[in-house]
């Protein structure tokens, strides 16, 4: 095995997951970690047996561990996961191909003047927070290029996160590897037309709130929230890596493509 050290964790109260977890551990002798364990610094490989939401728990969790992780889908959509067969499962394993989610920073500044900043894996979004519309200016690498964009919301997408929330508001499905984001409105009102656009990955996205005060709204990176948001910027955060394995024939780009066929 090109993997030496390889730990398992499964979702809590998922029980088919923890039936995989007790499976494999006592098959295989694979170390047996929570979901929130750090403690994996002589871990090169995990094993998350669960849904797409553990996956993205797990990212962030070791984002500065340089682990490798290999889903395995318990869940609903799985589109970061693999299927389990136990009789195959070293093989499986050991033929898996790597690929690398670079994510997204989302750097806030508040209302009160207060920085954050987060990584996100799928994408940034900005919802408006009360019953008004939020209203939105955005440059692209210091120019502007809507000055009111008047929607529920907007988001930007990396290509792994575009079958996600960015398709479920009809943005576009992005290959992956192709080296673009995508900016995508929410429920726009005004500009009318205006459906988003696709960007390369290279690009600096700032969203200004206008009339912040009165039109409050908030910013996540994937399931991190900022409240009463005035600026924030967007970009792709190529110093980060995440490492993530996929079958034979079921790589993310494969899965990516796959999607835009699908009725």
């Amino acid at each position: 095995m090109r993997y030496k050290n390889i730990a398992v964790i499964a979702a809590k109260k998922n029980e088919e997951a923890i039936k995989i977890k007790d499976a494999l551990v006592k098959e295989f002798s694979f170390k047996d970690i929570t979901p929130n364990h750090k403690e994996i610094a002589d871990v090169d490989l995990v094993i998350a047996i669960g849904g797409d939401g553990l996956m993205l728990h797990l990212l962030h969790e070791y984002e500065n561990k340089y682990v490798t992780l290999y889903g395995v889908n318990c869940g609903t959509v799985g589109f970061l996961m693999n299927s389990f067969n136990k009789e195959n499962f070293l093989k499986a394993l050991e033929a898996a191909e790597e690929s690398i989610l670079y994510p997204l920073r989302m750097d806030v500044v508040t209302a009160d003047g207060e920085k954050h900043s987060h990584l996100a894996i799928n994408e940034v979004a900005l919802l408006r927070q009360s019953s008004q519309a939020a209203k939105i200016k955005i440059k692209i690498n210091g120019k502007e290029r809507i000055e009111t964009l008047i929607a529920d919301g907007v988001l930007v997408s990396t290509p792994a996160g575009s079958t996600a929330y960015n398709l479920s508001v009809r943005g576009p499905i992005i290959p992956f590897g192709s080296q673009i984001i995508a900016l995508t409105p929410i429920s726009p009102f005004r500009p009318r037309n205006w459906r988003g656009a696709l960007l390369p990955s290279n690009s600096k996205i700032i969203l200004e709130l206008i009339d912040y005060a009165s039109r409050p709204v908030s910013a996540t990176a994937d399931s991190m929230e900022v409240k009463n948001v005035k600026e924030v910027s967007i970009f792709e955060d190529r110093s980060l890596g995440f490492k993530v394995l996929f079958d034979p024939n079921h790589s993310i780009e494969e899965r990516i493509l796959r999607e835009q066929f699908i009725n």
